[in-house]
């Protein structure tokens, strides 16, 4: 046992570091339980209180390097790669399908929230400066962007599961659809909203060594955690599954020359998804059964770490659901000769190429809605 001024040091480190790490979950659920008195050793890293005050030195100063080199990084990426999606769907595109408001909604979510992050990534190297109000605010858009982001995602699954399976309704039924849909999209807002307003209610300034903004409230964060796992999580993850199931069961029975490049990118999405976000919402998920797994320094890594990986979702999220359609790519280019970014070069060959192969596979009713160009 250590000698009481011992244990009150590392409690107070503890809990910094606990706090710390938990506002910048992706759920900003704070469970912090090492107020308790309960002494506690990990094996592998806290043989001794040498060996303790050491692992977790150098955490912190892994942490405080490496996520707001990430934080920065997904900003800048996020930033350009949205904004480009953004303004050639609503400069460009000018007629709009039910897929182009869910895809319009998209990158406006994940550019809200990327703009967050240099925030974030300042109070990591330094520490929360801008007050209780810009606190509370700046958790409540983080959060309800993240999560506006990953019900449109559903949203977009659910919609490309209609216009595959059940082509001839889909087509029959569009300006009823594409009403539907702005009335989904403005749901999915308010759902967020919804979502977020814990972070707004409850989030803080905290000062413990240095002034932490975060989410401080232990007796409904696993309430809340459910929730918000629920929705940025599993929801997408199950309505994928099942929905690009049939998708690809569709597909291998379709005639059109381009299944297989749809094959491919109904892979990526699904594949991209599970890569960035299972790695952060396991670790979370495996964290929350016991409090003992807050005082070790591998998952304080691994939190860190896989946090890092599911942000790259706000980067892909353009590459993925804009820039791999035919049409959007055309509307792209033509945004790119107008800003005079690059020379003519014979795009409007390439132009040309993508109009007589958007006409080719439109030749039947079937293999249009099968072509998936709008991925």
């Amino acid at each position: 046992m250590w000698a009481t001024g011992q244990w009150e040091g590392w409690r107070r480190e503890s809990s910094a570091l606990n706090t710390l790490l938990c506002f910048h979950s992706q759920v900003f659920i704070r469970t912090d339980t090492m107020d308790t008195t309960e002494d506690y050793a990990d094996p592998g890293f806290f043989d001794t209180a040498d060996d303790s005050s050491q692992a977790h030195e150098h955490f912190l100063q892994f942490r405080k390097l490496f996520l707001p080199c990430v934080y920065v990084a997904v900003f800048v990426c996020g930033l350009l790669g949205n904004s480009l999606v953004l303004v050639t769907y609503i400069f460009y595109q000018k007629s709009k399908s039910l897929t182009d408001v869910f895809l319009i909604n998209l990158p406006l979510a994940d550019l809200v929230f990327v703009c967050t992050l240099p925030f974030w990534a300042y109070a990591g190297i330094h520490e929360w400066v801008f007050g209780k109000v810009m606190c509370k605010t700046l958790l409540g858009i983080y959060t309800q962007n993240f999560y506006t982001s990953m019900l449109i995602l559903t949203c977009i699954t659910v919609d490309r599961f209609i216009a595959v399976v059940q082509a001839t309704k889909a087509y029959n039924q569009q300006a009823k659809r594409k009403s539907w849909g702005k009335a989904i999209c403005l749901s999915t807002w308010v759902v967020s909203l919804l979502v977020s307003l814990p972070q707004v209610l409850y989030g803080s300034v905290r000062h413990v060594d240095k002034s932490i903004c975060g989410y401080h409230d232990d007796e409904i964060s696993t309430v809340v955690l459910a929730t918000q796992m629920t929705l940025g999580f599993f929801l997408p993850l199950i309505t994928m599954i099942v929905c690009y199931s049939i998708i690809i069961k569709t597909l291998l029975h379709a005639r059109g020359f381009q299944k297989h490049k749809s094959l491919k990118i109904i892979f990526l999405v699904v594949a991209m998804f599970l890569l960035t976000q299972t790695p952060f919402n396991l670790v979370k998920l495996i964290r929350s059964t016991n409090w003992k797994y807050h005082t070790m320094t591998s998952f304080h890594y691994a939190i860190t770490v896989t946090e890092a990986i599911a942000y790259l979702r706000a980067c892909l999220n353009p590459v993925l659901y804009g820039f791999a359609g035919l049409k959007f790519r055309k509307n792209f280019w033509k945004l790119v000769k107008d800003i005079g970014c690059l020379p003519y070069l014979g795009a409007s060959g390439q132009w040309k190429s993508s109009e007589d192969t958007s006409k080719t596979c439109s030749a039947s009713h079937n293999v249009e809605a099968t072509n998936m160009s709008q991925l």
